[in-house]
């Protein structure tokens, strides 16, 4: 029983760690999948929504630290406890988004790691069996060296890095806006990707008797009446890891135009009237020198085109905002508002609107 627990403890211990770290790198977009959670589509928790990311800055520190705390045996009692009661509401939760197909991805390892709803639910029901493990055998959970001060220099470390990974970037950047990729080869389908396969369940009315018929996608030859017809996802397709990227206009979609520009400086705000003011302010002055090197300016918001046009005219903002996919915008960057350079649609620079005053101008000199 010793060993079944100490190998327990480190399996249970080491995922919690590497979990709760994945997730701390980048706590604002674990709030957006907690938003996704506490929609009225899912659990329906509206009034959670406004705290969704202090929830989950505390969820991931305490998750960091509750495996830390079992890995050096630190109040065995307290850390065993909190893991069953913390696995069973997340495996109650990942069989309710797998079986109902709520949530398609539970954000259990963030965006490092994607993990289908069945995936994230079978996990989890391990990870039960071995906290259950632990619970039984609590009293093999030794004690090491400096538990405490261990348990103590992680909760402090886990409070700085959110804090400064909140006031900046995430320092480990997993998602396919990350700099350094191109945004049009991140929306190109390879010639030999595998397509979508379906199954079509004709309805028919055949002399006075319902009958179906499955075909991949060809309509039968059935002397009957037709009454309905549904698909079934039978294997998925090759899904690109860019593939709502959009800039819109009036319409018209400039995004194949804009990515073949030279210099772009890409100003991006998920929501207008959520984007911290002071930084908005700032924009402007940005905007500006960058035209002076040859950029071409422009916005990218999920945000109305009236609401645009009210923060446009009270910050003077002179460049144009195109629309983007509010889901899409969110995962470009995780500040409100961001900046990112293009060079011909690749990403050679992405910053916080704290660190507006590190941006790099190309053609420094002119």
């Amino acid at each position: 029983m010793r060993v079944v627990v100490s190998a327990a403890r480190i399996i249970v211990g080491l995922l919690f760690v590497i979990s709760g770290l994945i997730k701390l790198n980048d706590p604002v977009g674990f709030s957006f999948k907690l938003e996704e959670y506490f929609s009225p589509e899912v659990l329906d928790l509206a009034f959670l929504m406004p705290f969704a990311l202090h929830i989950a800055v505390l969820l991931v520190i305490f998750e960091t630290l509750l495996g830390v705390m079992l890995l050096w045996g630190y109040k065995p009692k307290f850390t065993v406890w909190s893991l069953l009661l913390m696995i069973v509401f997340f495996t109650f939760l990942t069989f309710y988004s797998a079986y109902f197909n709520k949530v398609t991805d539970c954000g259990c390892f963030g965006d490092a790691i994607k993990l289908t709803p069945w995936e994230s639910f079978t996990k989890d029901v391990i990870l039960l069996v071995l906290i259950v493990v632990l619970f039984l055998g609590k009293k093999y959970i030794n004690t090491l060296k400096l538990a405490p001060t261990v348990s103590l220099i992680t909760l402090v470390l886990c409070c700085w890095y959110a804090y400064y990974v909140y006031n900046h970037l995430p320092v480990i950047d997993f998602r396919p806006y990350k700099i350094g990729n191109n945004i049009t080869q991140g929306m190109e389908i390879p010639a030999d990707a595998p397509v979508a396969i379906y199954d079509y369940a004709w309805k028919f009315m055949v002399n006075g008797q319902e009958e179906i018929i499955v075909t991949k996608g060809d309509y039968p030859t059935v002397e009957g009446e037709f009454m309905d017809v549904e698909t079934t996802l039978v294997q998925e397709g090759y899904v690109p890891p860019i593939h709502d990227f959009t800039m819109e206009r009036e319409g018209v979609d400039y995004a194949e135009e804009l990515l073949n520009e030279p210099l772009v400086l890409l100003i991006v705000s998920r929501v207008i009237e959520q984007a911290d003011k002071e930084a908005l302010g700032e924009l402007q002055q940005l905007a500006t020198k960058a035209k002076e090197k040859g950029y071409r300016v422009v916005g990218l918001s999920a945000s109305s085109p009236t609401q645009l046009a009210l923060y446009k005219n009270e910050y003077g903002l002179d460049f144009d905002f195109y629309f983007c996919d509010l889901t899409t915008v969110k995962t470009i960057v995780r500040s409100n508002p961001g900046v990112l350079e293009l060079k011909e649609g690749t990403i050679t620079q992405k910053l916080h609107f704290n660190d507006l005053e590190d941006f790099e101008f190309e053609n420094q000199g002119k």
